[in-house]
């Protein structure tokens, strides 16, 4: 067997009873070559713009997740050849790219073999979506927030009581064990999660929902959510003028509003086009928070298809969120080279003015 057959081999634990003392010996350096390659490795010695285009987060908030991955992974979790830095950098390489473990493994800043990246990504996936996600995607809930967002939406788009607006997005997923695959398989011909997103005036995500198969419709998702319950129990409460913005699949209630329906046999009023119209320019704004979601962190695509369980695909979708937050948080610019929208439901608007600025481009 050759050099190059055992470093891009998938099995870093081969018995060595089954192959020959020559070929054992090259496996021995392959492995030693790929801890080697580990420990020369050091992201941050890149420039700051290639960081951001290679991992698509600041050398700042690399640090930040850095801080937190040492804290809880340690050096005894997993394997103990692979420091903390590198399975970040490959994990964040992985969002970036949604590329095969195996390509992200023979990246010149892991040298991993397919299994200890799939660990690696398993273990710094658990761990932001525990720490970072609770923290980081929150709704609001205070007066003086619910203020501040209903003030910029009204500003921008002339829509008042607004603190926040809602879509779903489909991301795709490998087919699940047969039992089940009827429940992924969505309207559009694959299987995926239909995740129901909700974010504020900044692009910035407010809730995240991504258990839920590809079959299920918004509507249902909706009624059935965590965040359906908060709302109704608001209004009960005497909460008023508040609202969040859907679009027509989602059901018209006291706290989520809907654009007014047309069709060929009731003609839309004046006053019913113009409010459409006033609606779909707010709500725009989660459109394009999924754009730039995608566009950012392309395991999320379609053409790139997550090849995981639903539950961990969720996982994963859950801390591009966060991660996207982050982002913004850190002030990470956009890398503009051209505008790439992501399908016919999440058009990015590249005129769009904002306090940061929100035209998504394809990102390398």
């Amino acid at each position: 067997m050759s050099c190059f057959e055992f470093w891009f081999s998938d099995d870093e634990n081969e018995d060595e009873n089954a192959i020959t003392n020559e070929s054992s010996s090259v496996h021995s350096l392959v492995r030693l070559e790929r801890r080697r390659l580990r420990d020369m490795s050091n992201p941050l010695d890149m420039p700051c713009n290639a960081f951001i285009r290679y991992f698509r987060i600041s050398k700042d908030l690399f640090k930040y997740l850095l801080n937190i991955v040492e804290r809880k992974l340690g050096s005894t979790v997993g394997s103990a050849y692979v420091l903390p830095i590198i399975k970040l950098s490959a994990a964040m390489r992985f969002f970036a790219e949604g590329s095969y473990q195996k390509g992200v493994g023979n990246d010149l800043f892991a040298g991993m073999a397919q299994p200890t990246m799939s660990k690696s990504l398993s273990f710094i996936v658990n761990i932001l979506e525990s720490e970072v996600c609770p923290t980081t995607i929150t709704f609001p809930t205070n007066e003086a927030e619910n203020n501040a967002i209903k003030v910029a939406f009204y500003e921008k788009t002339g829509f008042p009581g607004i603190i926040g607006c809602v879509d779903g997005t489909h991301v795709k997923i490998i087919a699940p064990p047969s039992n089940i695959q009827h429940l992924f398989y969505n309207r559009k011909g694959f299987h995926s999660l239909n995740v129901m997103l909700v974010c504020d005036h900044k692009l910035r995500i407010r809730y995240v929902d991504s258990n839920n198969p590809g079959s299920n419709h918004d509507s249902f998702i909706w009624n059935k959510s965590p965040l359906d319950e908060e709302l109704k129990n608001r209004n009960r409460n005497g909460e008023r003028n508040t609202w969040l913005l859907g679009d027509a699949g989602y059901p018209l209630k006291p706290y989520l509003v809907t654009p007014f329906r047309s069709s060929s046999s009731t003609q839309s009023s004046e006053s019913q086009a113009k409010f459409n119209e006033i609606h779909s320019k707010a709500r725009m704004t989660v459109e394009r928070a999924i754009g730039v979601l995608k566009n950012v962190f392309r395991c999320t695509l379609g053409a790139r298809q997550l090849h995981y369980k639903p539950e961990k695909a969720a996982k994963i979708v859950n801390v591009c969120c966060a991660l996207h937050n982050l982002r913004l948080q850190f002030n990470v610019p956009m890398i503009e080279e051209y505008f790439e929208p992501i399908d016919n439901n999440h058009i990015i608007d590249p005129t769009f003015e904002g306090d940061i600025d929100m035209t998504c481009h394809r990102i390398i």
